[in-house]
C-alpha cells in the first residue's frame, strides 16, 4: 500500500488539516500521513509544537527510539548512566520509585500538554535534560539538530519490534474494542503503517546520521545491547562524555547498573506494577511482557518469514544497516 492512498480524515478528527489518515492499531484513534510518517492523531498537533517550540540546550540528551524497540530500557540505562556519580548509592536512587518514562518524559506528551507543564520542564528540570522522544530524525527541531546536544537511538530487530507491537497494542487498547487479528497488523507492518512508521525510514533516517555525526548520534540495536549490556553501558557513557573511572569499573558500578535497569529488577518494583503513565493513561505494567530476543519464531508462519525478510532486504538495501536471525 502507498503511503498516498489512504482516506482522509474528517475535519473533526485531524488537528491538520489535509492529511492522510489510516485506521491505528486496536486504538479509537487514526494514524495521520504527517511529514512522510505515520503519526497518531492525538500526537499530530504535539509534534508540530515540539518542532516550533523546543529549544535544544547544548548539554541536553535525547533518547529516540522506534516504539517497541526498548526504549523504557535505553531510557533508565540512560538515566543512569548520566547520573552515575550523583546517585553512587544505588539504595535510594530514583528509579526504584519512578518509572523511566517518569524520570525521562516523552518531548510529544511535554508539548501536547498544558503551556505551564511545556515551560516548567523546559526551564526547570536539572542539567542535563533528559528526553525521549519517537519522532523521526528528519521531523526533529532545528534548534535540535544544529545544537551539540547528544542522540542515543534504539531500534530492534522488524521480526520481534512486530511481535512485541501487536501484544502491546492489543494489552492496551479499549475494552470496547475488539482485538487487533496478527495477519490483520502484520499487513499494517509490512506497509509501515505503524505508529511513528514506517519502521525502515525510522531506522535508516538516525542510522544515516550516526554515520554522519558519530559523536552526535550513537546508534544502538537491542540485541547487541542484550547481548552484551556491559559493553554498551561502558560505550554509552564515553558517548555522553562522562566515562566510568577505573575506579569505578573495579568496585562493579557499571553491573550495578545493569542490574538496577534489567527487566526482571524494573518489572518487579511496585512503582512500575501499578499506576498509569503518558498521555494516554498507560497502566505501568503493560510495557513489561517478556524483553526476549527470537520470540518473533513462536508467531511467524513460513509465508510471513519470507515476506518481511524481502522487505527488509528491499528497504535496507545498500544502508549498511543490517539485523542478524531475520530470517
Amino acid at each position: 500500500m502507498s503511503l498516498t492512498n489512504g482516506r482522509q480524515g474528517n475535519d473533526e478528527e485531524k488537528p491538520i488539516p489535509s492529511l492522510y489518515r489510516e485506521k491505528a492499531w486496536a486504538s479509537p484513534y487514526h494514524y495521520h500521513l504527517f511529514q512522510n510518517f505515520w503519526c497518531p492523531s492525538i500526537h499530530v498537533q504535539a509534534v508540530d509544537s515540539f518542532q516550533k517550540n523546543f529549544q535544544a540546550k547544548e548539554n541536553d540528551v535525547i533518547v529516540a527510539s522506534f516504539p517497541k524497540s526498548g526504549t523504557m530500557w535505553l531510557k533508565a540505562l540512560t538515566f543512569a548512566i548520566l547520573n552515575h556519580q550523583r546517585f553512587s548509592s544505588l539504595e535510594n536512587h530514583p528509579l526504584l520509585t519512578a518509572n523511566p518514562h517518569e524520570l525521562v518524559p516523552f518531548l510529544e506528551y511535554i508539548f501536547g500538554g498544558d503551556i505551564h507543564d511545556q515551560i516548567h520542564l523546559q526551564t526547570n528540570k536539572p542539567e542535563p535534560r533528559v528526553f525521549g522522544t519517537h519522532t523521526p530524525f528528519p521531523s526533529l527541531p532545528k534548534s535540535l539538530k544544529e545544537s551539540n546536544c547528544k542522540i542515543i537511538y534504539i531500534c530492534r530487530n522488524p521480526f520481534d519490534n512486530f511481535v512485541s507491537a501487536w501484544n502491546y497494542f492489543n494489552k492496551i487498547k479499549p475494552l470496547s474494542l475488539p482485538a487487533l487479528p496478527l495477519d490483520e497488523a502484520f499487513e499494517m507492518y509490512c506497509d509501515g503503517i505503524i505508529d511513528y512508521g514506517p519502521w525502515w525510514s525510522h531506522m535508516l533516517g538516525y542510522w544515516k546520521e550516526s554515520i554522519a555525526k558519530p559523536n552526535k548520534v550513537l546508534f544502538l540495536k537491542y540485541d547487541d545491547l542484550k547481548k552484551d549490556t556491559n559493553f554498551h553501558v561502558k560505550r554509552i557513557a564515553e558517548f555522553f562524555g562522562c566515562p566510568f573511572t577505573q575506579e569505578e569499573e573495579s568496585n562493579g558500578t557499571i553491573e550495578s547498573i545493569v542490574k538496577l535497569c534489567s527487566f526482571e529488577k524494573m518489572k518487579d518494583l511496585e512503582v512500575n506494577k501499578s499506576g498509569k503513565v503518558g498521555r494516554e493513561g498507560i497502566e505501568k505494567k503493560n510495557f513489561f511482557r517478556k524483553a526476549e530476543t527470537g520470540d518473533w519464531i513462536n508467531y511467524f508462519s513460513p509465508p510471513m518469514i519470507r515476506k518481511l525478510s524481502k522487505i527488509v532486504e528491499e528497504k535496507l538495501d545498500g544502508s549498511g544497516l543490517s539485523f542478524n536471525n531475520c530470517s
